[in-house]
This record gives C-alpha cells, sequence and structure tokens, in this order.
C-alpha cells in the first residue's frame, strides 16, 4: 500500500480554488499526497500568477482537465460554465483517474471534491473510491440548498426556484442570518431566468450529494456558525482555513498579487488604512466606480484598493478628473493583492468587501471591521452574518439611483471607524475564531479526524 493519494476538484471560480488549494496544503503538509484538477483555462492562469514551474511541488502536483467551453468563450457566464462541465466533466475525470492508477505507484485513495461539483461524487462511488465534499461558503448557505423541498412546500419558491414571497425576508431562527429570497444564491447569480433555473437545479442536484459522501467538511467554524451546523450535523467544520498557512508560494490565485503595497502599508499609522477589495467577479458600472473613487477621496483616510483590470465594463478605469494626483501618496490602487498578509497588517482599519466568503472569514480571523457591499451569490446571505448575527460592520444604503454615493461611502467609513463596540465585537470574534483552528480546538481537532480517515 502506498501514500495516501487525494485528487481534489474545486469548482473553477477564483474563490473555490483558493480555498481548497488551502486544504490542499493542510493535507500535504500531513504527508497526504494530492494531485489538484483545475480547469485547463484556471491551470494556465493560476501557472501564470505563480511565475514559476510549480507542477511538481513536492506532495502537491497540479493539473487540468478541460472545462467544455470553447477559446474566447466567457467564463464568467456562470450559467453557461456549470452546464458545460455537468456535461464533459465526468468523462474527464474518469480518464484522468484510470491514467494516474495505471501510471502512479499510489493509486487513488479518496476523491475530494468541490460540493458545486456534486456528480464528481457519484464518479467516484462508480469506480470504488472513497469520497469526501468540501463546502468553500458558509454551512447556512449549505442549509438553505438542503431545504430546496420545504422552501418549496412552504411556498417561498416554485418548482424552478422563482421566489413567490416578495414582501418578507427569510429567517430560520433568531441566530440564522434574514435574507430577501431575491437573493437566493440560485437567483442572484444572472438576472436572466434561464441561467437563474440552470443554476438552481444544478444547486439542488448538487446538495443532494451531500447525503452520499463519506465525509463533508465546511469552511467554516462552530463558532461562527453554531445553529448552521445544527441544521446540518453530517457537515462538519474545519476552518477558517487560514489564508497564511501555504507551501512556498502556491496560493491558487488566478492573478499575479503585487507585494509592494505591504511596504506601502509599513508606512501608514495603526489601524488607519480603508482596505477596498471586491473578490474576482464584481464589475461596476462608471457612475459607481467614480463614486467609489470620491467617496474614498472624501474619508480624507489612506486606502488600499484593488481594482481588477475587468473590475469596470469597458477596456479602461475611468477615474474622476485630477483623482490620481489630489490622493497622492494617500491613495494605492493595485490589480490584485496578497489578502492575507493585508488583513493580517496592523495599519488596516477596516475592509470594504463584497463579501465573498473567503474575504468574510480572512476579515474575521483579523479581527478587521466591515463595510459591507455584497454583489451577487451567497454575499448578501454572508453581509446578514457580518451585520445582523455578528454585528461587526455596517451596510450601504444606494440613492434614488441604485448608486451608493460618495457622500455615504464617507458617512459610513466615519461611523465605523468611530465605532469601538464594533471593534471590540470583531477582535472577541477574532479570539474565538483562532481558538477554534487552534491547538484541539473545535475546527483544529475535526479536521485531525479528517486526516486519520484520509490516512485509513
Amino acid at each position: 500500500m502506498g501514500k495516501p493519494h487525494v485528487l481534489v476538484i474545486p469548482y473553477p471560480a477564483q474563490s473555490h480554488v483558493i480555498a481548497l488549494m488551502n486544504l490542499s496544503q493542510k493535507l500535504a503538509n500531513q504527508a497526504i499526497k494530492i494531485t489538484f484538477v483545475n480547469s485547463e483555462f484556471n491551470h494556465k492562469r493560476v501557472i501564470d500568477a505563480f511565475g514559476k514551474n510549480v507542477a511538481e511541488n513536492g506532495l502537491l502536483r497540479l493539473v487540468s482537465v478541460p472545462d467544455g467551453l470553447e477559446d474566447g468563450e466567457d467564463r464568467n457566464q456562470i450559467g453557461k460554465l456549470t452546464e458545460r462541465l455537468g456535461q464533459v466533466m465526468p468523462g474527464h475525470l474518469k480518464q484522468l483517474i484510470h491514467k494516474i492508477n495505471a501510471s502512479d505507484e499510489d493509486e487513488i485513495s479518496c476523491v475530494l471534491t468541490d460540493l458545486s461539483l456534486g456528480y464528481v461524487v457519484h464518479v467516484a462511488v462508480g469506480l470504488g473510491i472513497p469520497t469526501a465534499a468540501f463546502w468553500p461558503a458558509s454551512v447556512f448557505q449549505l442549509v438553505i440548498l438542503l431545504s430546496i423541498p420545504k422552501l418549496i412546500d412552504d411556498g417561498w419558491i416554485d418548482e424552478n426556484g422563482t421566489p413567490l414571497v416578495k414582501d418578507k425576508m427569510f429567517q430560520l431562527s433568531p441566530t440564522t442570518p434574514a435574507i430577501h429570497p431575491t437573493k437566493f444564491v440560485w437567483f442572484n447569480i444572472d438576472t436572466s431566468p434561464s441561467t437563474q433555473k440552470v443554476m438552481f437545479h444544478a444547486s439542488w442536484a448538487n446538495s443532494k450529494a451531500v447525503e452520499t459522501a463519506d465525509w463533508v467538511v465546511c469552511n467554516s467554524s462552530l463558532e461562527l456558525e453554531p445553529e448552521g451546523f445544527n441544521l446540518a450535523p453530517k457537515v462538519r467544520p474545519i476552518g477558517p482555513l487560514p489564508a497564511s498557512d501555504r507551501l512556498g508560494n502556491l496560493s491558487g490565485n488566478f492573478w499575479p498579487e503585487d507585494p509592494t503595497c505591504l511596504q506601502w502599508l509599513d508606512q501608514q499609522s495603526p489601524a488607519s488604512v480603508i482596505y477596498v477589495a471586491f473578490g474576482s467577479f464584481t464589475v461596476f458600472d462608471e457612475i459607481q466606480f467614480q463614486e467609489m473613487a470620491l467617496g474614498l477621496e472624501l474619508t480624507n483616510r489612506p486606502f488600499l484598493w484593488v481594482v481588477r483590470e475587468d473590475i469596470t465594463k469597458g477596456k479602461h478605469h475611468a477615474y474622476p478628473q485630477g483623482f490620481i494626483e489630489r490622493v497622492g501618496d494617500r491613495g494605492r490602487m493595485v490589480s490584485w493583492a496578497p489578502q492575507g498578509a493585508v488583513l493580517e497588517h496592523s495599519s488596516i482599519a477596516c475592509f470594504l468587501s463584497h463579501c465573498g466568503w473567503n474575504s468574510t472569514i480572512e476579515g474575521v480571523s483579523n479581527g478587521v471591521p466591515f463595510l459591507c457591499w455584497p454583489y451577487f451569490g451567497d454575499q448578501f446571505l454572508n453581509e446578514s452574518y457580518i451585520c445582523d448575527i455578528w454585528k461587526i460592520g455596517l451596510k450601504f444604503e444606494s440613492d434614488e439611483r441604485g448608486v451608493i454615493g460618495k457622500e455615504e461611502i464617507k458617512s459610513k467609513v466615519e461611523q465605523l471607524v468611530g465605532d469601538d463596540d464594533i471593534r471590540t465585537r470583531a477582535v472577541e470574534l477574532k479570539r474565538r475564531v483562532t481558538k477554534s483552528v487552534g491547538e484541539d480546538g473545535s475546527s483544529d481537532q475535526m479536521l485531525k479526524d479528517f486526516v486519520e480517515w484520509l490516512k485509513s
């Protein structure tokens, strides 16, 4: 019998790849061999961003399979990507597993898949391979997916996921987030009804793999979501998986990080900088982008702003006239940041965030208060956790144009930075979460049990 050898397959989106890469690093540190399967498109991006050959990084090896889309097709069309993956992924994975088992002395002993690719569990079961599923978002988001039959029975949604209730919020209990039915994850990923329907049925089908998989682990903790884990007893908390605990530098990023912003942070006063980052999907129109810039300028505080090359509609970021000159060295714009290191930095005062789950738990793990600007997917649910349940952040209000204006940005920054109670709660939540991933904490113990199972 050779080494335990785990085939790891993330859904091909930035946050999913980073979360499963973090877990893979931890498993490799425990002498478990990992073959990490990206789509061909993302594999190239990860290699390019890393800047050197990482194909053979000790126990962690990167391989790729096609995603079913042609060169030049838009991978941000999530409905189309999800459909194509479902058509091509099972066959490619079977071929890959047979190829590895024929050529590698260590045969695949477990398939660890992103639960957003639930059908991979059925592929592995068909081949007689033990299975584990990883949920990269909040456990309560998974609870909602597992509750779909009840949501239909209770009249919240129809059998295609379309919300039927428009005048009240959905909340399972006072200790779980409240969310408007139009913000259910499948319904607010895209405005196209056909995409909403595709994502609803894919999400529902994937969630059923919870029953089939031998293990289901989640990048969350009992301290963050006690009620969520009560409602999904098979799902085990092993997070938050820290962004800083990595082999070498292989993070799974699709863009090269700009580390020079860390030297810039070194020159700022403690708890003075607004960190602004919106993940890999958020896109702004020109009006909103300009209001954001002017709002940051109005705060009169130093800010570090991650401005992806594709963050605005159109090719060029139209900063307001004279903005760059006026903010001078007080504002630092980068195309992608080493976010784990940024949020750990003592100069950070708050995190203006899209509230993706990775960003949420990285902020929480560093005791940083939030200004919440959700865009789509599960981000509205995470905003409710941050502002309503944990009470460590503030929400923005849109104006009559549907735009978050510059004065609103300035006002909320001042309100947040001046609120000692929010900062105290953020620091206390950090303490509890840090304890859960520390030696013999609840998440640490669950991860050790998972590693033991993988080795057995």
